[in-house]
């Protein structure tokens, strides 16, 4: 009975490791940046990270209030997001509710002070 019990606690164990280290790879700026480097994201034909290679230019975007992309103002993230995917990546605007927007708009803002994103 007690081997059962040291069995079934280390088992329990790993699995609560094993869970939050899973779990942390699955951040919202994680699938952001999945979302970031996929071609194909909204419909698109190339990445985000083909004009902002490593979020670069992004360093700053997450404490503007105001965007100026193509001549037009954006008065937030979301819609300067949509504008890049419509213009840029010629894919099609995403819902500013929807978990893709909030995990692309968690990873812009994970870019703040950032010069780049370390080397891998």
């Amino acid at each position: 009975m007690k081997l059962f019990k040291v069995v079934a606690l280390s088992l329990l164990i790993l699995g609560l490791i094993f869970s939050v280290a899973f779990a942390k790879k699955h951040l919202p700026e994680e699938r952001g940046k999945a979302l970031f480097d996929e071609p194909k994201f909204a419909g698109g034909t190339k990445p985000c990270n083909s004009c902002h290679p490593d979020g670069k230019g992004l360093e700053k975007a997450a404490d503007k209030k105001e965007f100026n992309i193509m001549g037009k103002v954006q008065k937030s993230l979301d819609e300067a997001v949509n504008v890049c995917i419509i213009n840029a990546n010629k894919g099609k605007a995403i819902d500013i509710k929807s978990e893709q927007m909030k995990d692309i708009v968690a990873y812009i803002k994970s870019l703040k002070g950032k010069t780049g994103t370390p080397k891998k």
